[in-house]
């Protein structure tokens, strides 16, 4: 008895010794551990996504790839997959499990001395607790810590609720965290469609992410899988034919690359911008925000495209350069070929190597070793130029372009910007190109809305991310010139009113000489309509009739349409000297297009937070009857229209009736062809350093710019008709193709009659058809005899300013011309805008 009691004093003295010292190491490790309150309101970082009209994902932003879904949406196939795998007795333990923990001491024993990592027996709960609040310190207080912060976290929540945060926070690998993100890294797949192989394969990933990846490691990824799938069996969570089935395949992962992803790089990162801009990084990278934009893939595409043939046609103009690089064809060329540095996002062409020369071809490879060749008819173009922007001498053999082991760009298209219908090149023949030098962008957007559809900001946003559509402030030239004209408009001049088309000087002021602008041809032609003037672009014309009206009113319409602000009160505002961006000039042709009415350009329709909840909506529209009236295909709910009205329908009507003529018998010809009910306006400034073609259908609005980045000459002749138009032109050709035409909208409250377009009269039985065209009229502005000259007979052209202030002679133009009155001795005055001026003598008029 006295050993028996000696023995229960022992073992009640160690029991309680031990009992003290888990006491001591609780509270020991317990003390300043980390608050786990902050689980209950889980808010991980969550992955934003980027998507197109159609809904194809664009892009994703995110310092963690993840997609949250609560606990209740994820399919029990994948949370059984996980418990197998990591935690069998999951609902059973209290956070830690004690069996599981003795069979890894055992397990450890057995491989001391080995290098193998020491086996954990972590429950789901304590690899919560490691991985919100812990390190992933290998040590045994670490283990403790852990083990005491599941303890708790198990008596404070939910198993449900751990689950959930398991299940989202944990990393399994290729940057994915969670089960949602990893679905969709590997296969591809919302959970819903994931099968149970792919379940298992995910389920086996938290042990060793990059060990199990099946593209490096195809061999253990399987083996993973199946040893989860037994598991599965063995807990009971499917049957052996389930898992036999999902055995017989090797893991199938899709990569990145192989998804129908859109990609508008200039677009998408326009919206990155506007994001941050909104929500800052933290909500743009951890905010987990759907982003639904305005992008039409298909019209980006098309802008993409033709912006590309449209530069590389100038290009190509002004002769060859040279190769991209210069590599050794001995050996392993393709290897070679594959480190120089090529735009990806150009996908229509490729890089090539020169392997061979003859008298009518060049032979080439691909980074694929496949060959092909130039035919010397693709390289006739590539005649060399000299620093001075000289072409050399006729290419007659290849050789006068290419040596052997030169890198050229090259693609199997077989046209221009000039014959978008023109197919490829036979198989095994390809065209030669090069990287333009010159930049340019492209906006196609819906007039009604303002929704942007399609944004190309230069040749390639991997050589260069500069985005000329959004950040380039270049003048538009004449592509100004319809908001003077829409001014005059609403200021009592019709498209026949008549202005004087001839010589126009000013004095600039002391030491800066006589400003004298010039039609492009250099040539005067008289008294015209205003038709003719924005048809033909007349540069004296437009000046003349801004000054008429003032050039304060012309800033007000600049400013109204959006064009630009707070731009100075000079006559030469009227021909576009000032500065926009492609973005704000084609908004405002936009308006022109919608009768007057005020749109906001976007790229965004819907961004939702990770609840769901739209946080912004670009229309703010509301539609009662949309949720509350069935649709039978007949019955089409009406919103209000809450656009602002910031002009005259009707006068705007008239400036869109003469953008038609600019494209029918005016400077933007070129796109007649389309035979489309089309408008638009060219643009070419000083010295050809911008060009532009703004134009539009009833229902698309599409801008082109074209210029070098640092602004320069872009030769002789190449005006926005030549360089911009033909862009234009592709887009809506091919935009356009198969769509019904749909002439423009006549306002209420305009007469049609027919004029004859040269002297802008009615004309009365057949006249000249040629000529004979349907003028738009507000009431009571139709001509019925010729119309007072603008710059003419009692216009002044001269405003003289005695030494007192006062206001002096006032002689016409036509007199000083005429010879009834002298021309004034240099007078002073004011040309509308504030600027002083000196009368030049009449020798520098004609």
């Amino acid at each position: 008895m006295r050993v028996l009691a000696a023995t229960v004093l022992s073992l009640l003295v160690l029991a309680l010794a031990g009992a003290g010292g888990v006491l001591y190491v609780f509270y020991h490790y317990g003390k300043g551990l980390p608050e786990y309150d902050q689980l209950a309101d889980y808010r991980p970082p969550v992955v934003t996504r980027i998507h197109a009209g159609d809904g194809r994902l664009m892009a994703e932003f995110a310092r963690q790839r993840r997609v949250f879904v609560p606990i209740d949406a994820i399919p029990k196939r994948v949370v059984k997959a996980f418990l197998s795998a990591e935690d069998q007795r999951f609902y059973e333990h209290d956070g830690v499990d004690f069996i599981g923990i003795l069979r890894a001491v055992l397990t450890n024993l057995r491989h001391i001395g080995s290098d193998r990592r020491p086996v954990g027996a972590s429950t789901i709960t304590q690899q919560v607790a490691k991985n919100f609040l812990l390190s992933n310190e290998v040590s045994i207080s670490r283990k403790i810590r852990e083990i005491i912060l599941a303890l708790r976290i198990e008596r404070t929540f939910t198993k449900n609720h751990i689950l959930e945060l398991y299940l989202n926070e944990i990393y399994l690998g290729r940057g994915s965290y969670g089960v949602a993100a990893a679905a969709l890294t590997y296969f591809d797949k919302s959970l819903d469609d994931l099968t149970v192989g792919e379940a298992a394969f995910l389920g086996g990933l938290p042990k060793a992410p990059n060990n199990y990846d099946p593209t490096r490691h195809p061999q253990a990824a399987r083996a993973r899988r199946d040893y989860v799938l037994n598991r599965m069996v063995d807990d009971g969570y499917i049957t052996r034919a389930e898992a036999d089935q999902a055995m017989a395949s090797p893991v199938m992962t899709k990569h990145q690359s192989e998804v129908d992803m859109v990609r508008a790089d200039y677009f998408t990162e326009e919206v990155r911008r506007e994001l941050i801009d909104r929500f800052g990084m933290a909500g743009l990278y951890d905010g987990g925000l759907s982003v639904r934009t305005t992008l039409d893939p298909h019209l980006q595409k098309i802008a993409d495209s033709a912006l590309r043939h449209g530069l590389s046609a100038y290009d190509r103009r002004h002769g060859w350069r040279g190769p991209m690089a210069h590599i050794s064809t001995r050996g392993d060329w393709a290897s070679a070929l594959k480190k120089v540095a090529f735009p990806s996002d150009v996908t229509e062409w490729r890089p090539a190597v020169v392997l061979g020369l003859s008298d009518s071809a060049a032979q080439i490879g691909f980074t694929d070793g496949k060959t092909g060749e130039i035919p010397l008819s693709q390289m006739t173009w590539a005649r060399k130029v000299d620093d001075k922007g000289h072409r050399g001498p006729a290419v007659k053999k290849p050789a006068d372009v290419v040596a052997i082991g030169d890198v050229v760009p090259v693609t199997g298209e077989d046209r221009t910007v000039h014959d978008e219908d023109k197919g490829g090149l036979p198989a095994g023949q390809y065209a030669l190109r090069q990287i333009p030098k010159i930049n340019g962008a492209v906006v196609a957007l819906d007039p009604h809305t303002g929704r942007v559809l399609a944004m190309s900001g230069g040749f390639s946003a991997d050589l260069s991310e500069f985005d000329r559509a959004t950040q380039a402030k270049r003048q538009p030239g004449s592509a100004f010139k319809p908001f003077v004209y829409l001014a005059a408009m609403d200021h009592g001049f019709t498209p026949s009113t008549l202005v004087l088309d001839a010589p126009f000087v000013i004095d600039q002021g002391p030491g800066l000489g006589r400003w004298r602008p010039a039609n492009y041809e250099h040539e005067f032609y008289g008294p015209s309509p205003l038709r003719i003037g924005l048809e033909k672009s007349r540069n004296l014309m437009t000046v003349r009739l801004a000054q008429k009206i003032g050039m304060k009113t012309i800033v007000q319409y600049a400013e109204k349409f959006g064009i630009t602000k707070n731009l100075p009160e000079l006559l030469s505002m009227a021909l576009g000297s000032g500065e926009t961006t492609l973005l704000h000039l084609t908004a405002a042709y936009a308006m022109l297009d919608n009768g007057g009415k005020r749109i906001s350009p976007t790229l965004i329709d819907k961004i939702q937070d990770r609840t769901g909840k739209n946080v912004y909506v670009h229309d703010k529209r509301t539609c009662p009857a949309c949720a509350t009236t069935p649709w039978d295909a007949e019955y089409v709910p009406q919103l209000e229209d809450n656009r602002k009205q910031i002009a005259d329908p009707r006068t705007t009507y008239q400036v869109v009736s003469m953008l038609e003529g600019v494209i029918q018998r005016g400077t933007g010809r070129i796109v007649r062809s389309l035979d489309r009910p089309l408008a638009g306006k060219t643009g070419t400034t000083n010295e050809s350093r911008d060009t532009w073609f703004i134009g539009f259908s009833p229902n698309l609005v599409v801008g082109v710019f074209a210029g070098y980045d640092t602004p320069r000459p872009l030769g002789r002749y190449e005006t926005g008709a030549r360089v911009s138009a033909p862009i234009f032109k592709e887009i809506m050709g091919r935009e356009l193709k198969n769509r019904p035409p749909v002439p423009f909208r006549v306002p209420r409250g305009v007469q049609l009659v027919r004029v004859d377009a040269r002297t802008g009269l009615p004309v009365h039985g057949s006249g000249n058809s040629r000529s004979v065209i349907l003028e738009p009229f507000l009431p009571g502005t139709i001509p019925t005899t010729p119309n007072k000259v603008i710059g003419t007979a009692n216009e002044v052209y001269y405003e003289h300013v005695g030494t007192d202030g006062a206001a002096a002679t006032r002689p016409s133009l036509r007199d000083i011309i005429e010879g009834r009155s002298p021309p004034p001795a240099s007078p002073q005055g004011t040309d509308g805008s504030g600027a002083s001026q000196t009368a030049p003598p009449i020798s520098d008029l004609y």
